[in-house]
């Protein structure tokens, strides 16, 4: 019997054991290319490093690695992928950090070197760009056969700012697990915390995530509601551990205590794995999100949190003034714990429009499961395979 012909599509990104967001993202994607497709297609991953983090051993998909510092490795690698046949179109997830060289000079590069098609994914759009980033943005897109951004806002921002045709970008969402719509009484019983109101933030924890604003505006909140316990979910990067240790979790700690709230906030200080990450978010009554910016383009933490059911305070940061409706979430005022305490006790105070804001969060992100997302990438592959 022939053998199925199986094309491979190279996935560039950071990949797990590797722990960031866009590792998590390039393993999300992958996973669910290769089960909607397989046997056909075999998404194989080439792995970005950096020398301050040491990772031992990928798993057997992993069959390139480059040191985001080494400029000869993206060429000798570029040069490999060249000579392999098989692989039809590599997929790059972009963030900028994640690539060595000042201004981009590393993955240029392995851009004026690779002879396959090259589809990139933009996990960061800054609007009214200084000229550096413009630059690189622009060189991206002449480089790349497509553009992949995951919110609308983001080609208005491409466009016009950057000059980019919008013909070149494809508009796929922030992909998410298939969970059940449950109440949060279920997993909140299984953790452990059936007598509480939770409040849940989480991510891998740095000082931009300015969660001070939350804990500041507990006080009230705990006053009304003694029940209230808010979870900090989420280890500190591996980056800043390395370079500050804790001094950002260490600060909060001081700031809980300064305001007597030791019974009403708690850290998880480990980098969960997904299916205990999924069980804190749906054990959740609210998510919240904090920061320091409103440029963010593109947010795992927003739709993580929306595809589980639960109404979301945020920030007002790009991707979720573009999907958090009054029906499906709170916007607040960036460094504002004043408006955090509102939208709070707003949401504690009525259950059924916390409720009902978690049923149309839920019903809204049925197009951005996983499953979903593999076949918009796949339609965009299939352009150039």
């Amino acid at each position: 019997m022939e053998k199925t012909k199986r094309n491979k599509i190279l996935f560039m990104g950071t990949y797990p054991p590797r722990q960031c967001g866009i590792a998590t993202f390039t393993q999300d994607l992958t996973t669910a290319v290769k089960e909607r497709f397989n046997p056909k297609v075999a998404p194989k991953i080439l792995a970005m490093n950096n020398e301050k983090i040491n990772i031992k051993k990928y798993p057997k998909e992993v069959v390139f690695k480059i040191n985001e510092n080494n400029i000869q490795d993206y060429i000798n690698i570029a040069r490999k992928i060249n000579e392999n046949d098989s692989i039809k179109v590599v997929s790059i997830q972009h963030e900028f950090g994640i690539f060595g060289g000042k201004f981009l000079n590393y993955l240029s590069a392995f851009l004026e070197n690779i002879k396959k098609p090259v589809v990139i994914t933009l996990h960061s759009v800054p609007p009214n760009p200084p000229d550096n980033i413009k630059s690189i943005i622009q060189y991206l897109s002449v480089k790349a056969a497509k553009i992949v951004v995951m919110a609308k806002k983001a080609v208005e921002i491409l466009s016009e700012d950057y000059g980019i045709p919008k013909e070149k970008i494809a508009v796929i969402p922030h992909g998410i697990h298939e969970v059940p719509y449950e109440p949060s009484t279920i997993q909140k019983k299984k953790l452990g915390y059936e007598d509480r109101v939770l409040l849940v933030s989480f991510g891998l924890i740095t000082g931009s995530k300015n969660y001070e604003d939350i804990i500041n505006a507990l006080p009230e909140v705990v006053r009304k509601f003694p029940h209230v316990l808010y979870l900090i979910v989420g280890a500190t990067h591996p980056g800043i551990l390395k370079d500050e240790g804790e001094k950002y979790r260490n600060s909060l700690k001081r700031l809980i205590k300064k305001l007597n709230l030791e019974n009403n906030v708690k850290f998880i200080n480990r980098y969960l794995k997904l299916d205990e990450l999924l069980q804190y978010l749906m054990a959740a009554d609210i998510i919240i999100s904090s920061g320091k910016s409103l440029h963010q383009i593109t947010s795992g933490v927003l739709v993580y949190a929306m595809g589980c059911g639960r109404p979301f305070i945020t920030i007002p940061f790009e991707h979720a003034r573009e999907i958090v409706t009054p029906e499906r979430g709170i916007l607040v005022e960036l460094g504002n714990p004043e408006s955090f305490k509102k939208a709070i006790i707003k949401l504690l105070s009525d259950k059924q429009l916390r409720e009902s804001m978690g049923k149309n969060a839920y019903e809204f992100t049925r197009h951005m499961t996983w499953s979903s997302v593999a076949e918009s990438y796949m339609k965009v592959f299939n352009e150039f395979m």
